[in-house]
């Protein structure tokens, strides 16, 4: 059995965060492991507070993880402040862990901003050069390179993002018109296709998107067939979507297809 831990915060209404992560963990057959690294009270309307937990009760878990259980792969979520992103680069470069997906998130679905501003700049100095992936959305993607969004120059941008240090740059597709997410390996763009689903239960999408990534990696597949099946896994968790679930944008469903005995 292999095993990915992720370093995120917790969802309170299920729908994103660590939740979405075990879910999608469990969904591609590893161990799920987790570091929380600040609470939130949401659901599906918004974000009503954040707490962050002290560095160095983010920093003990990650320890008390990889020191008996190990990490095939490790994927970063809402990390919330600049504090915490340069915790969490350090105990990545200090015990050497692989198979590292960064998914930066910024912002929840429903509005709710869930990164300082200051924390850019620690993502850009250390973390993206020890992630072997990193998989923002479009909006994350220009902030992130310090251009102006411009949808028609995505390209330039996943270079820009690739000079940052990262071993290779997925943009999901999400917010781009095309609706196929674009890998660029430092040398080839690939544009990887998958159906897009009308729905209005996303909430939650990235996380499952690059928790897949970081599974498939920890199975030992290559890059780019690890972010066609994350993809395909993501598209799925929206077609399943679970619209009933509260009043705003409901949670992906990523399990819908076991529940239907098709998985």
């Amino acid at each position: 059995m292999k095993t990915a831990l992720s370093i995120a915060g917790s969802d309170s209404g299920g729908g994103a965060g660590i939740q979405a992560d075990i879910k999608a963990f469990a969904r591609c057959g590893v161990h799920g492991t987790t570091a929380i690294v600040a609470i939130t009270a949401q659901n599906t309307v918004g974000v009503s507070s954040i707490f962050a937990l002290p560095t160095q009760v983010v920093i003990e878990q990650i320890e008390a993880v990889v020191s008996d259980i190990g990490a095939d792969a490790v994927k970063t979520g809402m990390l919330f402040n600049a504090e915490i992103v340069s915790a969490v680069a350090g105990a990545i470069r200090r015990l050497g862990l692989k198979n590292v997906v960064v998914d930066p998130v910024m912002v929840a679905e429903s509005g709710a901003t869930l990164l300082e501003p200051e924390a850019v700049d620690a993502y850009r100095e250390e973390l993206l050069p020890l992630a072997d992936v990193i998989t923002p959305n479009l909006d994350e993607a220009f902030v992130l390179a310090g251009r102006k969004k411009d949808p028609e120059k995505v390209h330039g941008c996943a270079r820009d993002l690739a000079e940052l240090g990262p071993g290779a740059v997925i943009i999901t597709g999400g917010h781009r018109a095309s609706g196929e997410d674009l890998l660029y390996d430092g040398e080839h763009f690939v544009e990887i296709e998958g159906p897009v689903h009308e729905s209005g239960a996303t909430h939650g999408s990235g996380c499952t998107h690059s928790s897949a990534l970081a599974a498939f990696l920890a199975h030992g597949f290559g890059l780019e067939e690890a972010a066609r099946r994350a993809r395909a896994i993501a598209s799925e968790a929206v077609e399943y979507g679970l619209t009933g679930i509260g009043r705003g944008a409901g949670p992906v469903n990523v399990l819908g297809p076991l529940m239907e005995g098709e998985g």
